[in-house]
């Protein structure tokens, strides 16, 4: 099978597992805005991001070095598995002694009341995290992929449970995630016969700090990234101001409005799932600077007409995902999504360059170009957000990824070079915009606009999913 259509394959099996669960994650979001008061849901808006900056940090990068260790043949996959479920467990450990405190932080003072469903919720995380990655090295896709739909249906039947039944509120979301995690790496642990692969014999001492000297520039990078994602709603929570509305609610606002977006972020990552396998396998092979040029070209396009095509419905879409008949607050939701519809759509294509900094270990770079977003945001978070309040976070959000792209598009091709069409970019980025001003302003026929916007944007990159798609029906590489 020739690596487009290894590619493509991949791609539609994780569509399959991945599709119907992330559209039952964000379903749940209707359950939450009719059940959560704005102050419960502004602390589980912060205890989610904490969790995912928490993760990285003590499993030191387990995502990045599980998967590119465990593709590769030249490590026995047992004592790859053994190594990394030892580095994961004195992690937990350690963090176990640190959360604690960091309830004892001002600024994190939602924490208190939850520091031990905090740990417990991320160790179970962390431990499916393990068992996910793994079965993706062994190249069981498939089994990867029922997990996803598996744990995500019971997720929401925890959440029905104890948030629509119980009423147990933050406590009652946090336990559903926790229970829906450690069945899922109990699912996967015994399905996929993981016990095999696991015994102390096979820890191996040299393994683990290889795995560390990969993963210690990917650490921070991960991070950084989700510290640009947190700091937005830690800004909001903490920030007051005379020109903008700002308060309780107003990080439930942010957050709900981030959950839309979150349907690019999906069609990203049930694609980058597929990718990272293929870049790091298809790492050395002659045509490698073709193939990423091909896939960066179809993926460039089909973010930008999928996110038009969410432009096109926002509106009645937020209204059916976010219920405002309970606490009229979320009915304004709508209103700070457009911008963060394209600040997701380049954090995907960061995502794709980044993916060029694992396959070939250049992971400071991933680092440095990380650690510029990271900066922007902050500084403009705190430029923007006294000024224009909720709309302030999301602009800056927005620019922090678009500068990162600007410099990894440059940066990430001195190592894989590939053609890239940077006045197609700009051109769409520019519709994108549009589009989001005439859902904010709303001037009259602002439908019709819309939907021509929407039109321009399909007709400008169309040919780049054509010549893809002609590829992978050709017989031979």
């Amino acid at each position: 099978m020739n690596k487009y259509k290894k590619l493509a394959m991949n791609t539609g099996i994780f569509a399959i597992g991945s599709f119907g669960s992330k559209i039952l994650v964000i379903l749940l979001t209707r359950l939450y805005s009719r059940h959560l008061d704005p102050a419960s849901n502004d602390i589980k808006e912060l205890l989610e991001p904490t969790a995912l900056f928490l993760q990285p940090i003590f499993t030191f990068a387990l995502q990045e070095y599980l998967i590119r260790f465990g593709l590769d043949k030249e490590y026995d996959k047992r004592q790859v598995f053994t190594t990394s479920g030892a580095i994961t467990l004195a992690g937990m450990l350690l963090m176990a002694l640190v959360v604690p405190l960091l309830s004892l932080i001002p600024a994190l003072h939602y924490i208190q009341g939850y520091t031990l469903l905090l740990v417990v919720y991320v160790t179970t995380s962390s431990l499916r995290m393990l068992c996910q990655q793994f079965v993706r090295s062994r190249d069981m896709v498939k089994l990867f992929s029922l997990d996803g739909i598996l744990a995500t249906l019971t997720l929401f039947l925890f959440n029905l449970l104890f948030i629509a039944g119980f009423k147990w509120g933050v406590a009652g979301f946090m336990l559903a995630v926790i229970l829906s995690d450690l069945l899922s790496a109990i699912f996967l642990f015994v399905v996929a016969d993981l016990g095999k692969f696991a015994h102390p014999r096979y820890f191996n001492t040299e393994l683990g700090a290889k795995m560390m000297r990969y993963a210690a520039p990917l650490i921070p990078t991960i991070v950084m990234w989700t510290i640009t994602s947190v700091s937005d709603r830690l800004f909001i929570e903490n920030m007051h101001s005379d020109r903008a509305q700002l308060g309780e609610g107003s990080v439930t606002l942010y957050g709900y409005a981030n959950r839309i977006p979150n349907l690019i972020s999906m069609v990203s990552t049930i694609f980058f799932q597929a990718w990272n396998m293929s870049a790091i396998t298809e790492n050395d092979s002659a045509d490698r600077s073709e193939f990423y040029e091909k896939v960066y070209n179809a993926y460039e396009a089909i973010l930008f007409i999928s996110s038009a095509a969410l432009l096109l419905i926002i509106k009645p879409l937020t209204g059916f995902l976010v219920v405002s008949s309970n606490y009229k607050i979320y009915a304004d939701v709508y209103l700070y999504t457009p911008i963060l519809v394209s600040a997701v759509l380049f954090m995907s294509l960061n995502q794709f360059l980044g993916s060029i900094y694992s396959a070939t270990k250049h992971t400071k770079n991933s680092f440095w170009t990380a650690l510029v977003a990271c900066s922007v945001n902050i500084v403009l978070n705190i430029a923007l957000i006294p000024e224009w309040g909720i709309q302030g976070a999301s602009i800056a959000t927005f620019l922090s990824y678009y500068v990162c792209f600007w410099v990894r598009i440059i940066d990430a091709r001195y190592y894989v070079p590939f053609k890239f069409n940077a006045a197609r970019s700009l051109i769409n980025t520019a519709l994108l915009f549009i589009m989001a001003w005439d859902i904010i302003a709303a001037p009259k026929l602002w439908v019709l606009i819309l939907a021509g916007l929407c039109a321009a944007v399909v007709g400008l990159n169309y040919k780049a999913l054509l010549l893809t798609a002609n590829k992978l029906l050709r017989r031979k590489q």
